[in-house]
Parts: C-alpha cells; structure tokens; sequence
C-alpha cells in the first residue's frame, strides 16, 4: 500500500470514529449509557423556537407527497397519507435562513373535522443544534387558531426530551393547498 493509500485509510478510521458524534455530541452506545448513568446529576433545561414550516404539495419544489389517496366517498381527506420533508426556516418567507427540517407523515385520521395524525421529527440541519432532533406525535386539528402537539422524544441535544410545540396556520392557498404553518416550540431536556 502506497502513501496515498495510508492516507486513506487513516482518513476514513478518523471518519468512521467522527461519525457517532452529532455536534459535539457521542451517540456511541457506550456514550449512551455512559450519558443515562450521569443523567441523575444533570439539570433540566428550557429550550424555546420559534420557525415557520413550509408544506408544498402542488407547484414548483414539492416538499409533501400523497401516498395513499383517501375514499372520494369520505369528507375531509379521511385516509388520506402525506410523506414530507418540509424546511423549517425562521422566518414566513420560504428564502428564509432554514434552521432544519420536518420529515415524517400525516394522515386523514377523523370523518366529521379536518384532522390529521402526525408523526413527524423536526430535524435541525444548522446552528447549535445541528444533528439533534424533536419528536413530534399527535392529532392536528386543521380549522383551531391554535394546535397543541407533544413533543414524545428527541435525539443528540434533546435525548428525552419533551414539551409543545403550538402550531398556527400562517398562510393556506386554497389553490394549491400548500401551507406555511407557524411554530412556537418549548422543549425541557438535559
């Protein structure tokens, strides 16, 4: 093996060690462990966020896919499954600085409201939490001003994490059905 091999191969031991590591953070089953065994002397931490989603299922740059078509039969997009990956960005416009994004599903889950059950991880691609995610599962109740959703979970900065993450529509083109939901976010984790 020549030089230019050593130099890969030490290249990719630095990699694959790196790799675990979700900014600054070892995701190693030994660190977990490691992380869980210290957990008692940890103190809990408030973290706040404020972003906008920005669902586009009609158009140009199509974040949200319909998998399962619903019943014509059935009101509402009842059966109805949406895949997304949806860019958070912090402010309304979809040029905004984009802070992750939302990856998961909904789904028609109710027959006489426009509600949806949503499993979706928010998942933070820039700043601070870059590599971490939230865990979001719950019923979203389309026509409230104001829709309340858990937060069960997360990874990286937010292992155990839990909280709320208050959703308001911001804009809805009754066109094209794309949507610009806006989020308020308080999360405690360790």
């Amino acid at each position: 093996m020549g030089a230019v091999g050593t130099i890969l191969v030490l290249c990719s031991m630095v990699i694959m060690i790196a790799m675990p590591m979700v900014h600054g953070i070892d995701e190693s089953p030994q660190a977990v462990e490691k992380w869980f065994e210290e957990l008692g002397q940890m103190k809990e931490k408030v973290t706040k966020f404020h972003f906008y989603l920005h669902d586009t299922v009609n158009g140009t740059g199509i974040t949200s896919v319909i998998v399962a078509q619903p019943n014509p039969k059935l009101p509402n997009q009842f059966g109805q499954i949406n895949v997304l990956d949806d860019p958070l960005t912090i402010g309304p416009g979809l040029n905004s600085t984009i802070l992750g994004r939302a990856q998961g599903i909904y789904l028609g889950a109710a027959l006489p409201e426009v509600d949806f059950l949503i499993s979706w991880s928010f998942v933070f691609t820039s700043g601070e939490y870059n590599g971490s995610t939230l865990s979001v599962l719950s019923r979203d109740s389309q026509l409230q001003k104001y829709r309340e959703l858990p937060i069960v979970g997360g990874s990286g900065v937010f292992r155990l994490a839990r909280g709320i993450a208050t959703a308001q529509t911001y804009s809805f083109n009754t066109a094209t059905l794309n949507a610009v939901i806006e989020f308020h976010v308080i999360v405690i984790h360790y």
